[in-house]
């Protein structure tokens, strides 16, 4: 099979392992996908809009360049009253699982 002279096979490789490298590009953000982005931060953690927490391991605080910004006291409860997503408060579960309660009642655990 003969191949057009201006076919460059250097750039052709170039331009397939780019389009190959281009998902890595594309980091997954804080609240992505049905958590309906941020709504705002609850101490270092992201709140989504959703409701829940982020499981993101990045600041939320340095997310929005306030990194000196003093990370609020979390209380632990026993029972599930007070420890809604947001209010800084989360549950202990029976395994040790740290949570809080979204608005429409589910838990959203904090990651270890």
């Amino acid at each position: 099979m003969h191949l057009p002279h201006f076919l460059d096979f250097k750039a052709l490789g170039a331009c397939l392992l780019l389009l190959a490298a281009a998902p890595a590009f594309a980091a997954n953000q804080p609240c992505s996908g049905k958590k309906g982005g941020i709504a705002g931060c609850d101490g270092e953690l992201f709140l989504c809009n959703d409701g829940s927490i982020s499981g993101s391991k990045k600041s939320c605080s340095a997310y929005y360049g306030n990194p000196g910004q003093a990370a609020r006291p979390q209380s632990l409860l026993r029972s599930s009253d007070g420890c809604s997503c947001g209010s800084g408060s989360f549950c202990t579960g029976p395994r040790g699982g740290v949570y809080c309660l979204t608005p429409s009642g589910s838990k959203s655990y904090k990651r270890k």
